[in-house]
C-alpha cells in the first residue's frame, strides 16, 4: 500500500507529521513524501521539510493525504499541484486530508458533493468547492476522509487505519505512540472556548485568514 502525502511551501507541519507517524506503521505500506521538484519544502515552523520523491517520481497512491496550512493559499492556484491531486485521487483508494488541505481536495474536484471537514475558521468556505460541511473532528464519505485542524490529523490516521487493518491494529499502535490525550485547558473547540478567547482569536488571525483563503479560491479560476 502507497501512502503518498503531497507537501507545498508553507505548509503546517504538524498536519503532516501527526498523521505520517502513525500511518507510516500501517503493515505492508510504503510512504511518498513529495513535493513537485522533489525539493525541500517550508512548513509554518520556520524549518524545512525534504521529501523522499518528486510528482514526476510518485507512484500511484492507494492513500494520498493533503496536509494544510497558510501555503493552501499558493498551492490551489498552483496547476501542477492540483493536477497531480487530481490524478492521484482519481484512482486512490482512500482520498484524505488534514485541516485546510481539504480545499486542495476541493479544488481538484475530488469533494464534489461529499460531507467534510476542515479547520473550525474555514468550514464556511467548504460549499465553495462543492462539499457539505459536517460537524465532526474526522468525517468520512465514501473513500474520502477529512479531518478538522491540526490535531485531528492523528485522530484521522487511527480512524483509517482502523478501516484498512482492523481495530487490533490501530489500538496497538494508539498505545505504542502513547497517544491519549489530556490537554491541560479545555477549549480546543469554539463551542468549549470562552468567548473572549474565541473573539480575539478571530480579530487577530481567522477572520482575516479566511477573508484570504476565500479570494484564494475565486482566483484560482477552478470554484464558482
Amino acid at each position: 500500500m502507497n501512502i503518498v502525502f503531497v507537501l507545498f511551501d508553507n505548509v503546517t507541519q504538524l498536519d503532516f507529521a501527526g498523521p505520517v507517524q502513525f500511518l507510516s506503521r500501517l503493515p505492508g505500506s510504503t510512504v511518498q513524501i513529495v513535493s513537485k521538484d522533489g525539493k525541500a519544502v517550508t512548513t509554518d515552523c520556520g524549518f524545512s521539510i525534504v521529501p523522499n520523491a518528486s510528482f514526476a517520481d510518485c507512484r500511484p497512491a492507494d492513500i494520498i493525504c493533503v496536509p494544510g496550512g497558510h501555503g493552501v493559499r499558493q498551492a490551489v492556484g498552483d496547476a501542477a499541484i492540483v493536477d497531480f491531486v487530481r490524478q492521484q485521487g482519481a484512482q486512490a483508494k482512500w482520498v484524505t486530508s488534514v485541516c485546510t488541505g481539504a480545499f486542495i481536495l476541493g479544488v481538484a474536484g475530488l469533494l464534489q458533493d461529499k460531507q467534510a471537514t476542515c479547520h473550525w475558521a474555514y468550514t464556511q468556505l467548504l460549499p465553495m468547492v462543492g462539499a457539505t460541511h459536517k460537524a465532526a473532528r474526522v468525517v468520512r464519505d465514501g473513500n474520502v476522509v477529512t479531518a478538522g485542524g491540526v490535531t485531528s490529523g492523528i485522530d484521522f490516521a487511527l480512524e483509517l487505519i482502523a478501516l484498512i487493518a482492523g481495530e487490533d491494529v490501530a489500538r496497538t499502535l494508539q498505545l505504542a505512540l502513547e497517544y491519549d490525550p489530556a490537554p491541560p485547558f479545555q477549549g480546543g473547540t469554539p463551542e468549549t472556548t470562552s468567548p473572549d478567547v474565541l473573539h480575539n482569536l478571530r480579530a487577530r488571525v481567522y477572520d482575516r485568514a479566511a477573508e484570504q483563503m476565500e479570494e484564494a479560491l475565486r482566483d484560482s479560476g477552478m470554484v464558482g
